[in-house]
């Protein structure tokens, strides 16, 4: 029978036209179909069974895997026909199935199960080791000498030393260890580990001042060892505690060079209290000598108040003479303070530094506001009555400009207030005021009252 040409129809039966043929090949795609789903899951089965007993790589990866195979399983399959291939797959296939839903759940629980067998048994803490004592001593080495014991106590030196001596220091205690804390030369700390039969009981000094003599050896630059043969330890209360100075050591304390400058110069050294020699006029302010040791007449007059056993009614017969007291100078202001004498002598007047001789004086008596002239290079002398505890001053400029050249006290010839002198020898021609002051005594800034002068210079 020919072959009908392409495009044309075979002629079957009206009945029965393409109904075997059809059926034939749906029972062939149905086998491939159910061949190859077998295929592939027991392809999947393996490889999930080998992934459950492979425990150490983890049930996470085995998880994953097995979800990504299912997953390809559902994709290759119609939805319409993954019931009739699951059934035509034989039982072997089946098996598989069960460990991968088990598999995971297995290993997360002897997971957690390790992990609460680890929360509830508490960690044991570490089990150190004892550290390694020395107990004993090695033979006894050369004495240090003066040279390798002043590289030994210098930080940043004396590396490798060892030999016999002994060190005095604080002792601490770092990683259950006794330690000797010694200053060194340069005030720099330095450490040594103490060793030795002794190293159990050390610890018990902590703080305590230590001295250990035995083999010392410097291992760096600021620390090491010494392998003790005695120690002795002391209480830090133990310390001697200086009694507080009496307050007649001030007597003792004599005042340097410096200072006795300080105690003489106007509006310094306040505040300063020692042994000391000093050189004045002696004055008297009421029934009190006062020693004015500068600035006499003005009102930066540096004075100290003479008291003690040598201040006695003696020294009434030298007031208006030089005198050198020793003794406590106690200076309270700028301006004075007291002396406690303990011995006074008496100096020769010194000369005159203007003579009076040949020389025209202009005299002015008492507190009489006036008006004076005066020639050049010539004398002007003002005399006014003290006051018990009050003494007279002018300004340290006016006195300058004026030409002031002594200021003279003189004691009364009876009992009574005496009377101070001002010798001026005016150097420049001109007009001045003057203005004395009469101020508080060792005060000068506390005025009671002043009154003036008007001075004319003529060539």
């Amino acid at each position: 029978m020919a072959k009908p040409k392409s495009g044309a129809k075979k002629t079957t039966p009206a009945g029965k036209a393409g109904a075997k043929p059809a059926a034939k090949k749906d029972s062939a795609a149905r086998l491939d179909l159910i061949k190859n789903a077998s295929k592939r899951v027991a392809k999947a089965a393996t490889k999930l069974a080998k992934a459950a007993s492979d425990v150490t790589k983890g049930a996470k990866s085995a998880v994953k895997k097995a979800g990504q195979e299912k997953a390809t399983a559902k994709k290759a399959a119609p939805a319409g026909k993954t019931a009739s291939a699951a059934k035509a797959a034989p039982p072997a296939a089946k098996t598989p199935k069960a460990p991968p839903a088990k598999a995971p759940p297995a290993a997360k629980s002897a997971a957690s199960a390790k992990a609460a067998k680890a929360s509830a048994v508490p960690a044991a803490p570490p089990v150190e080791k004892p550290r390694p004592r020395a107990t004993k001593l090695p033979p006894p080495g050369e004495p240090l000498t003066k040279r390798e014991m002043e590289q030994l106590l210098t930080a940043g030196e004396g590396r490798g030393v060892t030999g016999e001596g002994s060190l005095k220091g604080r002792l601490v205690v770092t990683n259950d260890m006794p330690h000797l804390v010694v200053v060194g030369r340069d005030k720099r700390e330095l450490t040594f580990l103490l060793q030795g039969p002794d190293q159990e009981v050390l610890p018990a000094y902590v703080d305590h001042k230590v001295s250990v003599s035995g083999l010392i050896r410097k291992t760096t630059n600021h620390a090491g060892v010494v392998d003790v043969r005695k120690y002795s330890a002391k209480k830090p209360d133990a310390e001697v505690v200086e009694a507080a100075p009496a307050e007649t050591e001030a007597r003792l304390r004599y005042l340097s060079p410096g200072e006795v400058s300080m105690v003489t110069a106007a509006g310094m050294g306040a505040g300063i209290k020692g042994f000391a020699g000093v050189r004045g006029n002696l004055e008297m302010t009421g029934e009190e000598f006062v020693l004015v040791v500068s600035n006499g007449g003005t009102r930066q007059q540096v004075s100290f108040i003479i008291e003690g056993k040598a201040a006695g009614k003696a020294l009434r017969k030298h007031v208006g003479y030089t005198l050198q007291v020793q003794g406590v100078v106690d200076k309270t202001s700028g301006w004075g303070g007291r002396i406690l004498a303990e011995n006074v002598e008496l100096r020769p007047a010194e000369a005159r530094a203007v003579s009076r001789d040949e020389m025209e004086l202009v005299h002015i008596e008492g507190e009489v506001p006036t008006s004076v002239d005066v020639r050049l290079n010539h004398g002007l002398t003002v005399r006014l009555p003290e006051h018990p505890g009050f003494t007279w001053a002018i300004e340290p400029t006016v006195a300058k400009r004026v030409g002031l050249r002594e200021a003279n006290f003189e004691p009364a010839p009876e009992d009574g207030p005496g009377t101070r002198e001002f010798f001026f020898t005016p150097r420049n021609p001109g007009a001045f005021e003057v203005e004395f002051f009469l101020a508080k005594a060792l005060s000068p800034g506390l005025v009671d009252r002043s009154f003036k002068i008007n001075v004319t210079v003529k060539p």
